[in-house]
């Protein structure tokens, strides 16, 4: 299947970041930053495929050369923690020749991007380890049509119910900052991976591939699967030593959940899917018995019996005995259950399959909710301990007065900073508090856990019917497609095919027996 991977970031000053050395990191290219006065360089030969940058029609020719570009886009903003570019990397899909790859990759970027006036600087990496990547980089500014970059904001006045500008008691105007340009609009990121999405099945339509990649989340594509948590490098070191980590183990719960609710799900979907072809057929099955009724469930799996039975007529007398009597075990074993379930005709089937489905449906919603909130709560206490140790190097960062001082702290501790800051964001998001209390974490994630091992046992206690109707559903099938071979037109022209290659072949096989024979008899 395609790699659904499509992730987008901004480039930030305030974390140390630079939009120069991004750029030579996805091309290759040895560029001097004019801002830190340092040279930047990453060797790339080996994975990249190809760089180019894209220009909208009124961008400056010069700007074709990356290392003028990103130094003039670094050199227009002035604030310690300006915001430089904004980086996207994607998935390119394995199933689509390698050839289509920058065709596919520049109609993305000029449909999206360039035409709507960015610049788009891309590199197309592969290492030939299964991975090939795309990496975009793009302007945040606007640019007019002499190429001069515009202001990302302007200052725009309130005003009353008249139209005149509100002043204040300081004496001020009151006023707002309005973006000159939506591209920071959060609803693009929707539209550009779902732009992405349909140019990549594009490609694969193209190729003849039957893949199709969706960039929705699991919970929007209303897939029913539990998402595992992402280890980390640490945990990740850990289990592949044969270390069990916390992180490993609820992984391994959530597989062993998504593995079970999977399974019912898949057996009840066929179940049902059964049940409504089997009305389909109920008139054919009627006229194939020539009775004037419906017939019950106990006649077929009698029919079942019998039809195994004259299918072993050829075998000897000991095998027939031993298979007679395992049929027969089978078949009370399933009389007796719908004898136990009052389940006579097909419609009773039907409707016990749909009870045993929304049995199931409500423990899988609810085991699917413990273990999102399980996940949230190893989060918590990862960014807890992460906040914990990292605090005294942002508490630092932040007494810092002086701009030349903050920017040298920041860039020699912005691996710290940025963990910091995302073990921030993970708590206020999970927790709504940097204050965590673990007592209560403690005892919820035990309940949690204690529930969800109830709900996986009241899961498992469903597999008995599971088993017994899909048995049911198998002894059915077969009478009825024997019923339906024999009835006058039964034959599709697909069975009428494989039974006159079985009988050709079994001739073939007999006339080369005596053929044998006979030469065996003149030697």
């Amino acid at each position: 299947m395609p790699c659904p991977h499509f992730k987008i970031t901004i480039v930030k000053r305030s974390q140390g970041q630079s939009a120069v050395a991004g750029a030579a990191y996805q091309s290759g290219e040895r560029l001097f930053s004019e801002y830190d006065q340092k040279t930047k360089f990453y060797n790339k030969k080996k994975e990249l495929v190809h760089a180019e940058i894209m220009l909208p029609p009124h961008a400056p020719l010069r700007y074709a050369d990356r290392a003028t570009l990103w130094n003039a886009v670094e050199s227009v903003e002035n604030q310690w923690n300006s915001q430089l570019a904004r980086r996207i990397v994607l998935a390119l899909p394995r199933e689509v020749p390698k050839d289509q790859y920058l065709p596919m990759l520049k109609e993305f970027c000029n449909e999206q991007f360039v035409s709507k006036g960015m610049i788009a600087d891309f590199a197309i990496h592969d290492k030939g380890d299964g991975n090939p990547h795309a990496h975009i980089l793009l302007t945040l500014r606007a640019m007019d049509e002499h190429g001069k970059w515009l202001p990302k904001a302007r200052k725009v006045y309130d005003l009353d119910e008249n139209g005149e500008r509100i002043q204040l008691p300081s004496g001020n105007w009151k006023c707002h900052k309005e973006n000159t340009v939506n591209w920071n609009d959060q609803k693009y990121a929707e539209v550009w991976r779902h732009s992405w999405e349909v140019v990549t099945n594009r490609y694969l339509e193209a190729t003849g591939r039957p893949e199709r990649v969706d960039l929705r989340s699991f919970e929007r594509q209303g897939i029913q699967q539990i998402p595992t948590v992402h280890l980390g490098p640490a945990a990740h070191q850990m289990e592949k030593r044969g270390i069990e980590t916390f992180l490993g183990n609820l992984n391994r719960d959530i597989r062993a959940a998504n593995s079970l609710m999977q399974s019912i799900r898949s057996t009840i979907r066929g179940l049902l899917r059964w049940i409504a072809d089997l009305n389909e057929k109920k008139q054919i099955l009627l006229d194939a018995l020539e009775q004037a009724k419906e017939p019950t469930l106990s006649d077929l799996l009698v029919d079942y019996f019998n039809l195994r039975n004259e299918q072993r007529s050829d075998w000897s007398s000991k095998a027939q005995i031993k298979c007679t009597a395992r049929d027969l075990a089978e078949v009370m074993q399933a009389v007796d259950y719908l004898k136990a379930h009052s389940l006579n005709t097909v419609e009773d089937l039907n409707a016990a399959i749909k009870d045993l489905s929304q049995t199931a449906a409500p423990l899988r919603k609810q085991l699917k909710q413990n273990e999102s909130r399980m996940r949230s709560i190893a989060k918590i206490k990862d960014a807890t301990a992460v906040h914990a140790k990292l605090k005294p190097i942002h508490d630092a960062f932040m007494k810092k007065n002086f701009k030349l001082t903050k920017d040298a702290y920041a860039t020699q501790h912005k691996e710290e900073l940025d963990t910091f800051n995302k073990a921030v964001r993970t708590l206020m998001k999970l927790n709504g508090s940097t204050a965590v209390d673990f007592s209560a974490l403690d005892a919820e994630f035990s309940a949690l856990q204690s529930g969800s091992a109830e709900l996986h046992t009241q899961l498992e206690t469903l597999q008995p019917d599971v088993s017994a109707l899909k048995n049911i559903r198998k002894y059915i099938d077969m009478v009825l497609n024997k019923q339906q071979l024999s009835a006058p037109g039964g034959k599709t022209p697909e069975k009428e095919s494989v039974l006159k290659k079985l009988e050709e072949a079994k001739a073939a096989q007999s006339q080369k027996k005596a053929e044998q024979k006979n030469h065996t008899q003149e030697l």
